[in-house]
């Protein structure tokens, strides 16, 4: 190593804080939070998502859900949707005691999943910078919980070509990561439907934000790209998205006799996510109707041991 690249090393170690560890190839920050358990190439983690019935039905509050991750389920680290707390994104109190509860429990919280706060791409630029602005008590929420990112969507509403859209989305989320940054936060997309669900679209998304905080969460099943049945190929545009990757969610819907999601290889997918670099956290996110919620957050857990086991 020469004193330049010396130089520039210690540059980035000295930032590290801005980032939740990702993928090797876009970034060098790393943060505690989205490290994995020692000896272990990546972390697994539960996305409050997989429990969506059970919290929507009151059979579970969410200032619960760190202790059901724990006592149920084994898990030392949670991704959080911001539905199950929408009214409380400013009750400092309230986020007090989660962060209280999950320290009690031994539980890391990653993230918060932020959904319904407006189009980050919105073809109208008021609304655009109103959606930026709706989006910031999350991110100050994310900083009380000690969390490394908030994950958004690149929504444009579909109005305009490739292109337009792209310029749009790369606009609201640089207007949010510049926030984030300022918290020490990073700013995550997920492929999440339409346009945002083509690896393509969404990788050139993150080449024209260009933002060191701004980057990828690559959701495993989350490649519908149209409303006629179109879906994206889940394993090239996961390989896509994986250079801007900051988190992992592995998602799951169905299982074989042998503990095998019918939806995804696993073992090709995860493959895939180590690759390219990526140490960090892949969280758990049951979907799926055959099995219960429990039964399928266990099924996922136990196949992503078996194939990070194979892995080596």
């Amino acid at each position: 190593m020469n004193r330049r690249e010396f130089l520039r090393a210690s540059a980035v170690a000295s930032t590290a804080a801005l980032a939740g560890a990702g993928c090797a190839r876009h970034h060098h920050h790393a943060s505690h939070v989205n490290t994995p358990p020692r000896g272990q190439r990546f972390g697994i983690s539960l996305a409050e998502w997989s429990l969506h019935k059970t919290l929507f039905a009151k059979k579970l509050d969410h200032l619960d859900f760190p202790k059901a991750a724990r006592q149920d389920y084994g898990i030392e680290a949670v991704e959080l949707v911001n539905q199950f707390f929408k009214d409380k994104a400013d009750d400092s109190a309230y986020l007090a005691e989660f962060s209280k509860r999950a320290h009690d429990e031994g539980i890391r919280t990653l993230l918060i999943m932020v959904d319904g706060e407006g189009a980050l791409g919105d073809p109208d630029p008021v609304q655009r910078r109103k959606a930026v602005g709706n989006h910031h008590k999350w991110a100050r929420a994310a900083k009380a919980l000690g969390c490394h990112s908030i994950r958004v969507n690149a929504e444009t509403q579909g109005v305009g070509g490739w292109e337009e859209q792209e310029k749009r989305a790369a606009d609201g989320l640089a207007q949010l990561s510049d926030y984030c940054a300022g918290l020490g936060l990073n700013c995550i997309v997920e492929n999440h439907g339409h346009l945002s669900s083509h690896g393509q679209w969404l990788s050139g998304v993150m080449r024209r934000v260009s933002k060191p905080n701004c980057g990828t969460l690559p959701d495993f099943g989350n490649f519908l790209i149209d409303d006629k049945g179109t879906w994206y190929d889940r394993y090239q545009g996961v390989a896509e998205l994986m250079p801007f990757a900051k988190a992992v969610s592995a998602k799951s819907h169905d299982f074989d006799a042998a503990g095998n999601c019918i939806q995804t290889d696993y073992r090709r997918m995860l493959k895939v996510v180590l690759d390219a670099g990526y140490r960090g956290f892949v969280g758990i996110e049951y979907e799926g109707d055959k099995l219960p919620e429990a039964e399928g957050i266990r099924a996922t857990k136990v196949l992503l041991e078996r194939v990070r086991s194979e892995l080596g």
